[in-house]
């Protein structure tokens, strides 16, 4: 029913010349629970989508070579954490005119600090030789935000503040000795199985995908999270003989499982108490959409990158995070703000990746624009 729903609102988009991916919101908010209730429990379907996200981020790894990478780093670790903390400034002080407390203006000052990395990504050509660049410097400031977002739903959810430094030094050790790990494994057990059965082709599949979800699944077992252990789990294949072969494979899996992931994103709006909202989130939105890709265009030139592609990357992020639902779900869990500042961060995020996609749909190359010239994978 999913899949010929967002069929159908798929080609009406696409008549219209609407983003597609934006079909799939707007079906999930039309079926879901708050709109004509054909789908009763949409957490049972986000919990699935998030294999799209995972397929997503291991086949970003897969196109990135460590050495790559860790450049990569170095360069934006200060950028990423300057312009996070002036996102954070922004929406708390706006948050509080609106009548909100201290922390909870805080909390969703903290919330609007990310940019969706599943947004960000979709949208970015890969095979396209002047995006792979873009590419990277998107993903490098995305993981490290994912760092940031981890550390802080860790801090949200502990009862016990004074163990949270402590938490997050085993957390950075964690993340250390998974990497090690996972280039070993890949070195020394992985290719050698390739090498031994890589002409069959079920096989390759199968090692592949197994491994992806692998890196991903102990990530979290962990305390990192699935996003995470798949970028690593990709990065560490990055140097097999089959990775692009497998990536290429991977592809239609991954945006079967990020249409569940769009629809759930819709399903799970409470249309009703977004009204109550819909005017702050309006606002705090336009805001968010607005001056995210100044900063970040400012930021990127600042750290060496050339004024167009400075704008295009800034565009690019303008919009909030899959992960500030989590903090606020974790802020919620903890009553640290109420049940309308949760719904606030929630219609906000929505309303971004509206916005945002828009955006860069119609001023920039994307996988999925309806017009021909813009249309690049």
């Amino acid at each position: 029913m999913i899949f010929a729903g967002a069929t159908v609102f798929a080609t009406v988009f696409l008549y219209l010349k609407q983003p597609v991916m934006l079909a799939y919101i707007v079906f999930g908010m039309v079926a879901g629970p708050w709109g004509l209730g054909v789908i009763k429990h949409p957490e049972h379907i986000e919990q699935l989508s998030h294999l799209g996200i995972i397929l997503l981020l291991f086949l970003i790894g897969i196109s990135l070579q460590p050495a790559r990478l860790i450049k990569l780093f170095s360069k934006t670790a200060l950028f990423t954490l300057v312009t996070s903390a002036l996102f954070m400034l922004l929406t708390t002080a706006i948050a509080k005119t609106f009548g909100y407390s201290m922390n909870e203006s805080l909390v969703i000052g903290a919330a609007m600090m990310f940019s969706s990395t599943i947004v960000s990504l979709k949208l970015i050509p890969t095979t396209t030789l002047h995006h792979q660049h873009r590419g990277e410097m998107m993903t490098s400031v995305l993981l490290l935000q994912d760092v940031i977002a981890i550390v802080l739903i860790l801090t949200l959810s502990s009862s016990a503040q004074e163990n949270v430094s402590l938490s997050a030094l085993l957390l950075m050790i964690k993340l250390i000795v998974l990497v090690l790990v996972s280039f070993f494994s890949v070195r020394y057990v992985i290719n050698a199985l390739f090498q031994r059965f890589d002409i069959i082709a079920e096989y390759v599949f199968l090692l592949s995908l197994g491994w992806g979800l692998l890196g991903a699944g102990v990530a979290e077992y962990i305390g990192l999270s699935y996003e995470m252990g798949a970028f690593i789990a990709g990065v560490s294949f990055a140097s097999s003989p089959v990775a692009q072969i497998v990536a290429e494979n991977l592809k239609p899996l991954r945006d079967f499982f990020l249409i569940l992931f769009f629809f759930a994103i819709g399903a799970n709006i409470n249309i009703h108490m977004a009204g109550y909202v819909l005017l702050e989130a309006s606002i705090i939105a336009i805001a968010l959409v607005l001056f995210k890709p100044v900063i970040f265009r400012y930021g990127f030139q600042w750290i060496g990158e050339p004024i167009n592609t400075s704008a295009e990357l800034g565009a690019r992020l303008g919009q909030a995070s899959e992960f500030s639902l989590l903090v606020a779900f974790s802020a919620l869990s903890g009553q640290l703000i109420s049940e309308q500042a949760s719904y606030l961060i929630q219609t906000v995020v929505v309303m971004t990746f509206i916005l945002s996609t828009y955006w860069v749909v119609y001023k920039y190359p994307t996988p999925i624009s309806s017009s021909a010239t813009q249309r690049k994978d």
